[in-house]
């Protein structure tokens, strides 16, 4: 069964995984390694719509098959629909946007998704 919906192509998850993508390099202020200087490795984050009912472990393995990557954590979110009204010509028209889950998958360093890979 397909827990994953779609990848999460936007701005804010595009700055987020840019953001992990790349090796920073850093003096702690505090601790025994004072003045040193300390290279945190980059570990790439992805984001996935996913559907409600699936757990860390089977977005897990199912990211691994389809993409051929090795996931180090998984974060889950779930958002409410959200009540919504507009006025127009004919009145008021009442709605509601649908509820998702959101999972934004770690990878391990070196690992990473193309997405654009098999657009033609």
């Amino acid at each position: 069964m397909a827990f994953i919906i779609k990848p999460l192509v936007t701005e804010k998850m595009t700055k987020i995984t840019d953001k992990s993508s790349v090796d920073r390099t850093y003096t702690p202020k505090t601790g025994k390694n004072i003045g040193k200087e300390v290279t945190k490795k980059a570990t790439p984050k992805y984001g996935f719509i996913v559907r409600p009912e699936a757990n860390k472990l089977e977005i897990k393995k199912e990211v691994e098959s389809l993409y051929n990557v090795t996931v180090v954590e998984v974060n889950t979110m779930r958002y409410a629909g959200k009540r919504s009204a507009r006025y127009t010509k004919a009145g008021l028209i009442k709605g509601q946007k649908n509820a998702y889950k959101k999972a934004v998958v770690t990878l391990k360093e070196g690992d990473t998704i193309d997405f654009y890979s098999n657009i033609q």
